[in-house]
């Protein structure tokens, strides 16, 4: 099973590592530190280089198992990458630190709103969020101001676990329908912006609301007669 090395540290840059398996289009390592698609959070993108050749990886998902992470590279040939290979990779820091910051200030907005969410997407400059509204009416102007004034506040954001018995106990932490927590490995990641929020995620997050920036909540449009998208968006991402 892939090391993921993300969730010790959102923020480690580098790494060295070895190839584990080649499959088709990519790698697989011991440990990593790019973030698979998952969570409504986009793959990792960076660059490795093993042994001695230079690769940009173009996209990061989970293999079928859902243990291990397939890293894939740009290019149709691997042929010259072997199981045991020694692998140094850097990921797309700068990417990633917008998706980090875009994750958490949608755990922000389901702060502000009461209703259940039903979906949603994080981008890099740009994210959505779909609620049941149930009649709850949005105000833009307003939930950018409240949204700004959270940031601003410099909210510590920390990482935790509750154990599945404790998630089932607590069904109400999910707060985001089309996108379940996974349960079956004896605990379940948690994401807690300090007196704000409090939910299960897998994704990645900045250490403090202060690293967003401003944000923007650049639209509110109707997906059906109860849902409604809202969009955010970092001003200067």
């Amino acid at each position: 099973m892939t090391q993921k090395v993300f969730y010790q540290d959102s923020y480690q840059k580098t790494l060295d590592s070895e190839v584990v398996e080649v499959v088709d289009g990519g790698v697989i390592l011991a440990a990593t530190i790019f973030y698979p698609l998952g969570g409504g959070q986009p793959g990792d993108t960076g660059r490795m280089t093993i042994s001695g050749r230079d690769y940009a990886v173009v996209d990061t998902r989970y293999a079928q198992d859902r243990n291990n992470i397939v890293h894939y590279l740009e290019g149709d040939d691997l042929s010259e990458i072997r199981p045991g290979d020694a692998v140094a990779m850097e990921i797309d820091w700068q990417r990633r630190h917008r998706l980090m910051r875009m994750h958490t200030s949608m755990h922000l907005v389901c702060a502000l709103i009461s209703a259940q969410a039903t979906g949603g997407a994080v981008g890099e400059t740009e994210s959505r969020l779909d609620f049941d509204l149930q009649g709850e009416v949005v105000d833009k102007e307003k939930l950018t101001a409240e949204l700004n004034a959270l940031v601003a506040k410099g909210i510590p954001v920390s990482i935790g676990a509750i154990t599945d018995e404790e998630l089932d106990q607590n069904p109400g932490l999910v707060r985001t329908m089309s996108v379940q927590p996974p349960r079956g490995h004896g605990s379940v990641r948690t994401v807690t912006v300090e007196d704000t929020d409090y939910q299960p995620c897998g994704g990645t997050h900045v250490a403090n609301t202060a690293e967003i920036g401003e944000l923007l909540v650049t639209g509110l449009k109707n997906k059906g007669k109860q849902n409604k998208r809202i969009s955010i968006a970092l001003v200067e991402p």
